[in-house]
């Protein structure tokens, strides 16, 4: 009786680590034989954001993205932080940066490119952000985006280049019905592009 009553014990237990032993085994089989499909998507991702932000076009095709990228673009690492830039001649002709805030609902990642004299605004990306479907995560949509183009970085106050209408000065439009993300963005773009300035400047 006791010895049954010993394996009543133990079989759920036993049954319990096999479960999980052929389960860890698979996920981790799993895991590496997708990893490198994982990393290039990764890869080809960041590439066509910055191939955006530099208003450079590109297929939707991740060899012909490659081979864009490596034959336009350039990189150097400031810091924790790597900064592409573009050349025209044996001259920077842009640079494009990451930007990362909080916004309504948390962390904000993209990038900003601008003309290396600091005058104005090529384009900006968004990466990854917690914004919601339909109001704040409309951010993502080109109509958003793309009236940030060609944006002239005049500081209607120190360190304000953009100003939504209607207020006086405003330059580009923000999101109806999302207020606060709209400012959190507005306020990350002004305080990015600021410090990127200021950085360059003083180099």
């Amino acid at each position: 009786m006791k010895n049954l009553k010993t394996n009543n014990f133990l079989y759920p237990i036993l049954f319990t680590l096999i479960v999980t032993a052929v389960t860890t085994f698979l996920l981790a089989g799993i895991n590496h034989l997708t990893s490198d499909a994982i990393a290039l998507n990764e890869q080809t991702a960041l590439r066509s954001t910055i191939l955006y932000v530099f208003n450079i076009d590109y297929p939707n095709d991740a060899e012909k993205i490659e081979e864009i990228f490596n034959q336009r673009i350039k990189f150097k690492q400031v810091g924790e932080e790597t900064i592409y830039y573009i050349e025209e001649g044996d001259q920077i002709a842009a640079y494009a940066f990451p930007i990362d805030g909080v916004a309504l609902w948390g962390s904000v990642h993209g990038y900003v490119a601008i003309t290396s004299d600091f005058s104005q605004i090529i384009g900006i990306d968004f990466v990854s952000h917690s914004e919601t479907p339909g109001l704040g995560g409309r951010i993502s949509e080109d109509w958003f985006k793309e009236q940030f183009r060609g944006l002239k970085l005049e500081n209607l106050a120190e360190g304000e280049y953009i100003r939504y209408r209607p207020a006086p000065g405003g330059n580009v439009d923000g999101i109806s019905g999302a207020t606060l993300t709209s400012n959190a963005i507005r306020d990350l773009l002004n305080t990015s592009i600021h410090e990127f300035i200021t950085e360059q400047r003083g180099q």
